[in-house]
């Protein structure tokens, strides 16, 4: 299984990466929206791991981007953003599951 993990913290994404990759997943990480954007677009990942805020492009405009052009890859979002809002404005953006950062 490919994944995709894209989020701007460098000392949260480079273990979890790690850990991912220990259990046998194949991890591609990225630290900005826009190069995490141009990844999920090549539509050859089995899942997204996106954080909400990034610089240059959110994880929820990389969401709904994919979402518009039919992409129907999963798509869980590590994110700090914890209100009920954003979990429902994340999911109606087309993300399959919502876990809030620790």
């Amino acid at each position: 299984m490919k994944i995709l993990l894209v989020d701007d913290e460098v000392e949260l994404t480079d273990p979890l990466s790690r850990l991912l990759t220990r259990e046998g997943y194949s991890v591609d990480a990225t630290y900005d929206g826009t190069s995490g954007s141009t990844l999920a677009q090549s539509g050859s990942y089995d899942l997204l791991i996106l954080d909400w805020m990034l610089p240059g492009k959110t994880g929820l405009e990389i969401c709904q981007e994919l979402r518009c052009q039919g992409k129907t890859t999963p798509v869980l979002f590590l994110t700090a953003k914890d209100t009920l809002d954003d979990r429902v404005q994340g999911l109606d953006a087309g993300a399959d599951d919502y876990l809030v950062k620790p």
